[in-house]
């Protein structure tokens, strides 16, 4: 039985806060990407999805190897491991339809859970604008041609921070205990040392032995559609969730957007922004909950964070965060609830972030909060 013991959750093509390949696309180039497993097993496969292209994507070969120390601190694209063909039906290439996914065979290949695994694959046809995940707070590299079995990584002369069609990784393990963590750029991980896998995913991975599956988005919305942030909430928990194999928990930490971004009038970005009620956010998670519960799910919901102080907040912020965090913590709609705004304010002003947890703009946090929320929802599991 296969576990996915990691995931990213895809977006459509965008310039993003930081410098990617998204737009552009590959042609005759390899893409070397790393990415940390919460699960182990003796086989792995891999899943690449072309959601938003627009034409048939070629993957004309891909490889898997183990990450060579230290580089997904950003010290280049080596493996320490001669890299393993995978296949795909049978044949070393494959051809992905617009807006479809593939997953491929499995491959005998044992990992432990922790463990940095290293995906690279040859593109040798034009990809035209490639799905991807912007926000990676980790590295992947491109080069020039076939580098499928390259071990020192010297072809791999340009890095990002997104990853590119790469959505799951698969592992055999038959394990039916894993957690799903729905969410934005607090679940994705902003404000984590990129790099170091600290984001809150990483830390509650290493504190249950569970599978931890991150499904964060960066300013994702739970009502909205966005061209920078991803499909809707109540749109993307299927594919972004409920198709993960071996999940039997679902976090949901979903809101914070929907109520400030209204209240960023200059950013262009935060639109759509429309004002929210809060019964609006309870239908919303209401769906949630129906969804994950009709797939047998166990559904935990999670209070907002305090956000005093940030660009999100104002008058009308503060006072639908409250009345729904209230619904959260009261309604006993959620199977059981965790309350990171008590776990993570500042018990001298607990509208804001405590300081010690604040990324430094009073939304986000580091490090330390992303461990403290971790903690608190592993006491709840």
């Amino acid at each position: 039985m296969f576990t996915t013991a990691w995931t990213a959750s895809p977006q459509s093509p965008s310039t993003g806060f930081t410098p990617n390949w998204s737009q552009e696309g590959f042609w005759r180039q390899s893409l070397r990407q790393v990415v940390r497993l919460s699960a182990g097993g003796d086989r792995v496969r891999i899943r690449l999805s072309n959601a938003y292209g627009t034409s048939p994507l070629r993957i004309a070969g891909a490889t898997l190897a183990r990450t060579a120390a230290g580089v997904g601190a950003g010290a280049g694209a080596a493996v320490r491991s001669e890299p393993v063909r995978l296949a795909f039906g049978g044949a070393a290439s494959v051809e992905i339809p617009a807006r479809g996914e593939t997953v491929g065979d499995a491959a005998e290949f044992a990992v432990a859970a922790g463990e940095s695994v290293t995906v690279t694959l040859h593109l040798d046809a034009v990809t035209g604008p490639a799905t991807f995940h912007a926000q990676a707070f980790a590295t992947s590299y491109r080069g020039a041609g076939d580098l499928l079995a390259d071990t020192g990584g010297a072809g791999f002369g340009e890095a990002t921070e997104s990853w590119y069609f790469l959505t799951a990784v698969d592992v055999f393990a038959g394990r039916t205990d894993g957690v799903a963590l729905f969410g934005d750029s607090i679940t994705d991980g902003f404000g984590s040392t990129p790099g170091a896998n600290r984001r809150w995913s990483d830390a509650l991975a290493a504190r249950t032995g569970r599978p931890v599956l991150n499904a964060g988005i960066g300013g994702n919305l739970l009502l909205n559609d966005s061209a920078w942030y991803g499909e809707k909430g109540v749109h993307r928990l299927e594919r972004d969730v409920l198709s993960l194999a071996g999940v039997d928990t679902l976090v949901v930490l979903l809101g914070l957007n929907d109520i400030g971004f209204s209240e960023g009038a200059a950013e262009p970005t935060y639109r759509p922004a429309p004002l929210v009620e809060v019964r609006e956010l309870i239908a919303g998670h209401r769906e949630l909950i129906r969804q994950a519960r009709g797939r047998g799910l166990r559904v935990v919901g999670a209070t907002l964070l305090p956000f005093g102080g940030s660009d999100h907040w104002g008058e009308r912020a503060a006072k639908v965060s409250h009345e729904f965090n209230d619904w959260v913590r009261r309604s006993g709609e959620y199977d059981v609830v965790v309350d990171l705004h008590r776990a993570l304010a500042d018990p001298a002003a607990p509208d804001e972030l405590r300081g010690a947890y604040d990324f430094g703009d009073h939304l986000h946090p580091n490090d330390l909060g992303y461990e403290a929320m971790a903690e608190a929802v592993g006491l709840v599991l």
